[in-house]
């Protein structure tokens, strides 16, 4: 990391006598990172600190003064320079935390939200009890496979399908799928949206937190998302509808009678795409659910019962 200079806050240098501890270190870091505009600056610094020596995050301060070696210096410099260009911190580490599991995660895939958890969460509790062991489910654009995998290891499913366009986003999810195996089997297929499923397949489920952002408003992200996640993943047209259109048009021909279709969507597009879910005509009510924040972030529907299905 020969382009920072090692100083610290109060402008001492370290010296043979002094070297670097854990706190200082992080003190440091997380001054350094702030110039960077880098947001949550000394959580960062921990989580990079505490991966690359090896330990809890929590546990650095049962070890604060401890000295660190040359080693774990240099291991470490580089990391704090690649936040430093706004990397996001879990492509520096490799894994980033999804519910119940630690997924690998790199610039193939976007980094699991929050709100993607929610959605997890929405149809798992839809599906509880429902038809143990019995349900399939359709996660439309998988990406490192989140959803699909939430869905296998925590909810009452037979099976799962998880589709995506991007044969390198499916590489990711199948590295995942192999670590979380203990569940129902998750099946993972190449194609856009629908094109990888049998014209006559049906699923009790279909889930997708498809790209929804319009391209107008990409300049306007943070560097982490605009710079450094796949734009393919997050880009969909003028109006952000480029994916969600067609996503929803094809949704009656693959949702079982009485199944759930359950979309994360933009922060201003859950209207529009209830009002677009609404006017298929084979949904019997449509509710958008708001995330933590209050904001309307998801579209949930259930598909008309139909006897002859």
């Amino acid at each position: 990391m020969s382009t920072i200079s090692l100083r610290r806050p109060s402008g001492r240098v370290p010296g043979r006598e002094e070297p670097w501890t854990v706190l200082n270190l992080v003190l440091w870091s997380a001054h350094y990172l702030e110039g960077k505009g880098v947001p949550g600056a000394r959580l960062d610094a921990e989580h990079l600190l505490a991966d690359t020596v090896g330990v809890p995050r929590l546990e650095l301060y049962l070890q604060h003064d401890r000295p660190l070696q040359a080693s774990e210096l240099a291991a470490f410099k580089p990391r704090l320079l690649r936040r430093a260009r706004r990397e996001p911190l879990q492509y520096i580490l490799g894994r980033a935390a999804f519910r119940e599991m630690d997924l690998t995660v790199d610039r193939r895939v976007l980094v699991p939200r929050p709100e993607t958890e929610l959605l997890a969460g929405e149809v798992l509790a839809w599906a509880a009890g429902r038809a143990p062991a019995g349900l399939r489910a359709l996660d439309l654009g998988t990406g490192c496979g989140a959803l699909a995998l939430a869905l296998a290891t925590e909810g009452d499913f037979a099976s799962v399908v998880a589709t995506d366009i991007s044969r390198d986003a499916l590489e990711v999810a199948s590295v995942n799928g192999e670590q979380y195996h203990d569940g129902a089997p998750v099946e993972f297929r190449a194609g856009s949206l629908y094109d990888p499923v049998g014209r006559d397949e049906r699923f009790d489920v279909i889930v997708s937190n498809p790209p929804y952002i319009p391209g107008t408003q990409m300049e306007g992200l943070e560097p982490e998302v605009r710079d450094w996640e796949p734009r393919r993943a997050l880009e969909a047209g003028a109006d952000g509808m480029q994916v969600l259109a067609p996503l929803i048009a094809g949704a009656p021909r693959h949702l079982a009678s009485g199944g759930l279709l359950a979309l994360e969507v933009g922060a201003d597009q859950a209207p529009p795409v209830a009002r677009r879910i609404d006017d298929t005509s084979a949904f019997a009510g449509v509710r958008i659910v708001p995330d933590l924040t209050g904001r309307e972030r998801m579209v949930l529907a259930n598909r008309q019962r139909n006897e002859d299905q």
